[in-house]
């Protein structure tokens, strides 16, 4: 909330008497209320496979099922602590549960599931992002305190899932899809440095058919010619010949290079 904005609600709240919010309180505490929480699709890339990392659950309800990492939403009980926006609580539950420091992570919003009985503890309203990893940090992800283990898995097999939580995920591969030529994904599912070929194969991991070659190279050297791409030191070994490496430059996580 801009400073603007909250000192104009505090002038509202402050012309409203403490009887009145009493008063009001009591009112909406008659009517049942639900919880709100956040999932999380997070996803890498591993040899042109898109990766879904699932967390198997420690207590119940589930207990030892495969789930998406998430949880509830913290509120606070006053107008100058009402707990923490939905963002807020996807980035502090990624770091939580990867154990990485990915404050800066892709991170954008799927949708909300409230169909009732989606949670067999009590009315509870999810609110699903997607969040990208790079591949070279995928294998430092550890489980969280809560949960027994965690573990990523092929898009393509994933086991029986908690919860609606394959609904979010077939929602959330849709999300990426449909966001793939309009947003950095593809710049995020790459290591800091890459070859051609590992750029290709994210699009092939999330659109599930392979890129006109021609056409891919024609794109990649527009991205060199705008300065968006860079040939970086070194080369990688291939089954052929070593492939030239290169990297991103001019722009920030989370911005996108094509539409700048």
């Amino acid at each position: 909330m801009s400073p603007a904005r909250a000192h104009a609600v505090r002038a509202i709240v402050a012309g409203m008497s403490d009887d009145f919010i009493r008063r009001y309180r009591a009112t909406v505490a008659q009517f049942p209320k639900p919880s709100v929480t956040v999932d999380l699709v997070v996803c890498t890339v591993i040899d042109a496979d898109l990766k879904i990392l699932l967390i198997q659950r420690g207590e119940p309800p589930f207990a030892g099922a495969w789930a998406l990492p998430g949880g509830f939403v913290r509120v606070g009980d006053t107008f100058d602590d009402q707990g923490e926006s939905l963002e807020e609580a996807a980035r502090r539950e990624l770091v939580e549960e990867t154990g990485l420091k990915l404050d800066r992570a892709w991170l954008e919003q799927v949708g909300a599931f409230g169909q009732p009985h989606r949670d067999p503890r009590m009315r509870i309203i999810s609110v699903a992002y997607t969040a990208l990893v790079r591949p070279t940090l995928a294998p430092l992800v550890g489980a969280g305190s809560d949960a027994a283990d965690a573990r990523w898995f092929s898009s393509t097999a994933l086991p029986t899932l908690a919860f609606d939580h394959d609904a979010i995920v077939r929602a959330a591969h849709a999300h990426l899809q449909a966001r793939i030529d309009t947003s950095a994904i593809a710049f995020e599912l790459v290591p800091e440095t890459f070859t051609v070929a590992e750029l290709r194969g994210v699009y092939r991991a999330i659109l599930g058919a392979d890129q006109d070659p021609g056409n891919f190279r024609r794109r990649f050297r527009r991205l060199q010619t705008d300065g968006l791409i860079e040939e970086a030191p070194g080369q990688r070994p291939t089954s052929t010949k070593p492939a030239k490496v290169y990297r991103f430059s001019g722009f920030e996580a989370g911005e996108n290079p094509e539409t700048r």
